[in-house]
């Protein structure tokens, strides 16, 4: 890692909490601020001037490197809190809901992850793209084969990324050569554990894919390695479509309802997420709340299968941790920028506001705290990994020309919200050093091109 402590300078934005809970005292604005990194993790965040005249003051700037963005704003990497690796090559599939979908798209593809030069190929794909877009951290579904697992921590790995990810588990109600068994997938997911949580910057998540392809025993094995590795992750899918919720009902007869399914089996629990969780009780609400237990939201989804309207307001009422997810291929966007525009018209169909910092929040602190990771990610406090993006006002002339007609920050930011894209990620850093640079991908790909 490249030692070099570097002051970057610029607009910076980041959250404290919840623009729900604490409004305008949710957020940190420095016009013309400097953020300081030392050995990959932030040291100082203030107003340049303020840090110039300290540093000075202690005979100091002179150990500093100094990055410019004069008129560009600055933010913490963004979190994308569900994402699948295998269905890159089928995003945008035309015509289905949840559960066709699935066997006509989805299961087709993930077969090909048998192959690891293949399944590290599609990663690196992969990795560019969410790069590219400004997403530093993801929790990541492989597919039920090791290798791709292995090939997925072994690329982001080399670019010294945070990321989570596991091996799908499922063993029934899914294609035969996608289906493991309760052992195989017990003994294939410990093995990844032992290989990979924890080491350098990656973790595992236990990864059921969701109820309908787990038998109860293998629910009862993924608790198991729950409390045998009690820092992982359970990662897998909540009430996402009311067919799916139906199909529940009838596989688990006992249960309460769809989470109790979960929680029957002990998985309901800190540092588990579930992805959707569109058509849930008040009594879920409750149980995901009382057992710090997180929902990603994933509305580009949502609204590409006709899934449903998720409640944000129901979850902050209940005090549920929400992040956000992509949730590609179903969602047809990498880029969390689009991601919180889609959930922008999802709380306007349901007559409820979702401001710019609400939006932000999500795909930056929200989606730490839904990953237990706030302190490490998701902020500019002191000690943070410098995981942070570049965002480029004048992206594109339109954007300038929107740009310039907002007068406040919330309207500022609303516009990038609603407009941005990847075009808007002028630069990704990774521990404070550039991984992506915009301007130099668009001029290599033209080359490529000619």
């Amino acid at each position: 890692m490249n030692s070099v402590n570097t002051i970057f300078c610029g607009d910076i934005l980041d959250f404290v909490d919840d623009p729900a809970i604490q409004g305008e005292n949710a957020h940190r604005f420095f016009a013309q601020g400097a953020l300081v990194v030392e050995n990959g993790k932030v040291a100082k965040l203030g107003y340049e001037q303020d840090i110039f005249s300290d540093l000075r003051k202690n005979n100091q700037l002179a150990d500093y490197q100094v990055v410019r963005y004069d008129d560009q704003l600055i933010m913490p990497g963004m979190i994308d809190t569900h994402i699948h690796l295998p269905q890159i090559e089928m995003i945008g599939a035309y015509g289905e809901q949840l559960l066709t979908w699935l066997t006509e798209y989805a299961f087709p593809t993930e077969k090909k992850f048998a192959n690891e030069e293949y399944a590290k190929a599609i990663s690196n794909i992969f990795l560019d793209e969410l790069l590219k877009n400004g997403t530093t951290t993801a929790l990541v579904f492989c597919t039920v084969h090791p290798e791709s697992v292995n090939a997925f921590f072994t690329e982001a790995q080399k670019r010294n990324l945070r990321m989570i990810a596991g091996k799908v588990m499922m063993d029934r109600n899914c294609p035969e050569d996608l289906s493991d068994c309760v052992s195989s997938s017990y003994q294939e997911s410990k093995v990844l554990i032992e290989k990979w949580h924890n080491v350098d910057r990656l973790q595992y998540a236990v990864t059921p894919r969701f109820a309908p392809t787990s038998s109860d025993e293998q629910l009862a094995q993924c608790k198991t390695l729950l409390d045998e590795y009690p820092d992982v992750y359970l990662h897998t899918h909540l009430s996402e479509n009311h067919n799916e919720c139906e199909w529940v009902k009838t596989l688990f007869p006992n249960s309460t309802d769809y989470l109790g399914v979960y929680e029957d089996a002990g998985l309901v629990r800190k540092r588990s997420v579930f992805a959707h969780g569109i058509h849930l009780s008040e009594r879920e609400m409750t149980c995901l709340a009382d057992n710090q237990a997180a929902i990603s939201h994933c509305p580009t989804s949502n609204l590409f299968l006709g899934s449903g309207l998720f409640n944000l307001k129901s979850c902050e009422q209940h005090k549920v941790k929400v992040g956000m997810g992509t949730d590609v291929g179903a969602g047809t966007s990498f880029s969390l920028l689009q991601t919180a525009s889609e959930a922008y018209k999802i709380q306007q169909l349901k007559h409820e506001k979702f401001s710019a910092f609400k939006g932000l929040y999500l795909v930056t602190l929200g989606g730490a705290r839904a990953l237990d990771l706030e302190g490490t990610i998701g902020n500019f406090d002191l000690g943070c990994e410098a995981d942070f993006i570049v965002l480029d006002n004048q992206a594109t002339p339109f954007l300038n020309f929107r740009l310039s007609h907002t007068r406040t920050l919330h309207e500022r930011l609303f516009t990038l919200m609603m407009l941005g894209d990847d075009r808007c990620i002028k630069e990704t850093y990774i521990m404070g050093q550039s991984v992506h640079q915009r301007d130099l991908a668009y001029a290599s790909n033209k080359v490529e091109e000619c």
